[in-house]
Parts: structure tokens; sequence; C-alpha cells
């Protein structure tokens, strides 16, 4: 800038040189543009230079190319440099291009939907990694079907182990009775329990559940995810504040009820209307909810089960026996929504044995009498003859052990095999005489 200044006051380049220290040469680079203040002229040419083409080219045939596959690309090619200077090349030159496909999910103008009180409650399902063993989740993933009020914002959410049909109107049962009623429309993505990917028709059984509570299920269009964006946003939040920190340790209906009293704390978070400020319990306050049907809809949860070496199954938190045939083995548990026993069957499908469910999460376990008989004697004609060895019990060496002993340190005579040639020198004579 002070070259730049003094040429426009009239200075030759020989006063300028002199008046800033500089060369003439370099006074006059700068004054013709061909160096830049801050930037210096490498010493070697950038060997980044020769792979500018294939970059850019890549880059241009897909935006969203994720650099480490670009990097894997790279290297057959000559390239020895490494994942953070590859991105340095890429942001400082400019290679990446914008996406103009994708651009208009983000820069295309978004209306304010109004959400009426009682109008529409968003179901999604939350995808939960790393689940507890505990659990009995055939899996290592839990799920987090969240239901939220597109009016308040209020939202609840159920575990599951499973997002078939059967998992999802349980969850849902659950649910609703923790919102409190039903509103006129359920809004969903377009997942295939819900609408059938081929036909594009809902499934028979949640069509027969959206009639059974007298509502309307709306399946958002595609790549239109935004229209459901408060179940959305609550995902997110249960994701980063309430899974993120569980605790371990913690049981399946333990885990239930600290989700539950999350909800209910996010029912104090402030929302902004029209009107003034408001907090989303206040707003709830105003949602006309419809009451639930009287009789629950009827849809049967299956699970499997693996049986304990005591014939033994966890369900719900507790344990119900099973005949003694099936310990150690594979059965599945199953149970009509609000009924109150459970029938296990084999992997078959023949029922073995029923029981009456306790409150979840008590801890206690069931057991049939005649479970209990016939596992008692098996275990009593499967038990070896004798008493068992104790483990500090005295055993020396017996009479085999000592004989044993004997011959091999030399003080016993070995037992020796003879074996008679009478025979054998007999027909070796009678061979002799024929011939």
């Amino acid at each position: 800038m002070d070259i730049h200044a003094l040429k426009r006051q009239g200075m030759t380049i020989s006063e300028i040189a002199r008046r800033t220290g500089h060369d003439r040469k370099t006074v006059r680079r700068y004054l013709n543009g061909d160096r830049v203040p801050g930037v210096r002229k490498r010493a070697e040419p950038d060997p980044f230079d020769a792979f500018v083409d294939y970059v850019t080219a890549r880059l241009n045939e897909d935006p969203h190319l994720w650099v480490v596959t670009l990097l894997d690309e790279l290297e057959p090619l000559g390239y020895a440099g490494s994942y953070q200077s590859l991105t340095r090349q890429i942001r400082l030159r400019g290679l990446r291009p914008a996406c103009t496909a994708c651009a208009h999910v983000t820069q295309r103008p978004n209306a304010i939907i109004e959400h009426p009180p009682g109008e529409e409650t968003q179901f999604d399902w939350l995808e939960l990694p790393d689940a507890p063993t505990g659990w009995g989740f055939p899996t290592k993933r839990a799920y987090l079907l969240v239901g939220s009020l597109a009016h308040s914002g209020v939202w609840r959410g159920v575990l599951s182990p499973s997002m078939d049909v059967p998992h999802l109107l349980a969850a849902m049962t659950t649910l609703l009775a923790l919102l409190g009623g039903v509103t006129r429309v359920w809004r969903f993505d377009r997942m295939a329990t819900v609408l059938n990917p081929v036909t594009r028709d809902l499934t028979p059984m949640f069509a027969g559940f959206a009639k059974h509570h007298g509502v309307q299920p709306v399946v958002c269009r595609p790549r239109s995810g935004n229209r459901k964006g408060v179940v959305e946003k609550n995902n997110h939040t249960a994701a980063q504040r309430w899974w993120r920190a569980l605790p371990d340790g913690l049981t399946l209906e333990q885990a239930q009820a600290s989700v539950d009293a999350f909800a209910r704390r996010q029912d104090e978070r402030p929302r902004r209307t029209e009107t003034g400020n408001t907090t989303a319990k206040a707003m709830f306050a105003a949602e006309r909810l419809r009451p639930l049907p009287p009789v629950v809809f009827p849809v049967v949860v299956a699970e499997e089960r693996t049986a304990t070496r005591q014939a033994l199954i966890d369900w719900r938190g507790n344990r119900y026996s099973v005949p003694p045939e099936l310990a150690a083995a594979k059965v599945v548990v199953q149970q009509r929504l609000g009924a109150d026993t459970i029938d296990i069957a084999t992997t078959s499908g023949t029922v073995v044995a029923r029981h009456r469910v306790v409150e979840p999460g008590l801890g206690v376990t069931i057991r049939d009498t005649g479970h209990v008989a016939a596992l008692e004697a098996i275990a009593m004609a499967s038990a070896p003859p004798g008493r068992p060895h104790r483990r500090k019990e005295r055993i020396p060496p017996g009479p085999a052990a000592l004989r044993a002993a004997q011959v091999l340190t030399g003080t016993g005579q070995p037992v020796s095999t003879v074996i008679s040639l009478a025979a054998y020198e007999q027909a070796a004579k009678n061979r002799n005489t024929l011939r």
C-alpha cells in the first residue's frame, strides 16, 4: 500500500526503493502486479498442481464426494500428501463447487406452517445405538418412538426393541396414553410399516389401527421432511440431551421412566407466540384432544427370548418359567395388547406355557408348579451317581497308579506277554510234507 501511494505522489522507482529499503526490481514487481503482499512465491513447484485437474473433475462430477474417498483414489495415482493437506488444498483453491441440485433445500423460501390446537400429532422413530445388553433386545440397537403435538410441541417417547408393525402399534398405544388423547391427523414420514412402498397405500394393519382411533394418517411427500419439523427437533433433543447422558446399569423400565421424566421437564421450555411468551405446558392446556377408544386395538407383540438353564425367560423386567425341556433353548413370547397374560411358544409356534403377567420392572419370578416339579425330576435324574468331589478333598494315588509308577521306576516286574510258536512250526511242517 505504501509503494502504490508513493507512486501516486509522483516518485520514481529509485526514490521509492531508497525510502522503503527494497530492491528496485521488487518495487517494480509490486507496481506491475506480479507480486501480491503477504504471498510468497514457492521456491519449488507445488506437488499438488499435478492433481488439480483430477480433483476438479471429480468434485464437479460429485460435489458431495468425501475427501477421504478422494484420498483413496489419489493414492494409487501417486499422491503422497495427508488427509489434512488435501482438505487444505481443496479449501484454499476453491475446488469444491456449490451443488445446485441441493441448493433449493436450504435456500428455498419456507412458509410458517400453522398448527391449530388438536390438529396434528407427528410420529418418528429415533434409532439409539449401543443399547445395554441387560435390556434383552435382539440387537445392540434400541428404538424410541417419539410423538409430538404440532401445536404445543409437547412430546413423549416409548422405547421399543424393534420397528416392525406390531411394535409400532404397541408403542403408539402407550404413547397416546402418555399424551392423553388423539388429534385429528397423524403425520409420518414414508416408513414401510405405515406406507407400502410399492402400492403407495397404507398397510392393512396400520389402516385398521388408524380407523380404530378415528384419525387420518398423513404421509410426508418425498424430500419434504421439514413438514414434520416439530418431532425432528424433539428427536434431536432426546438424542443429545437424554440418550447421550443416560447412565449405565439402568433396566429398560428405569430407562423408560427416565425418558418420561425428561419429556415432562421439556414441557416447561419457553414458546413464543403472537400474543407473547408462554410455555409448551401452557399451550398444551389449549390442545383439544379427543379421548382414546375404550378398547385397545387387538395386536399381538411377539419377541424371541432364550431360556436360562433354570428354564426361565425375561419379559418386561420379570422372569417366567417354561417347561424344563426348553432350558437354554429359544422361545417366542407373545402378548396381546391389553391382555394380562403372555403365551410362550416354541420357534415352530406351539404354545407351551401361559402366565399371568405382573407389573413390569418388579424383578419377580413367576413359576408354574408343574414346571418346578418337572425341572426337579430332570435335574435329579441327570445327576451323576455318588457324591460329588469336594474342592479340597484328599485323593492319594490308588493301586493302579502305584503299579504304573513301579514299572516306570523299575522297582516292579513289568508284565510280559509270551506267544507260543508251536502252531507256526506245525504249519511249516505240513507245508513241507505236501511238497
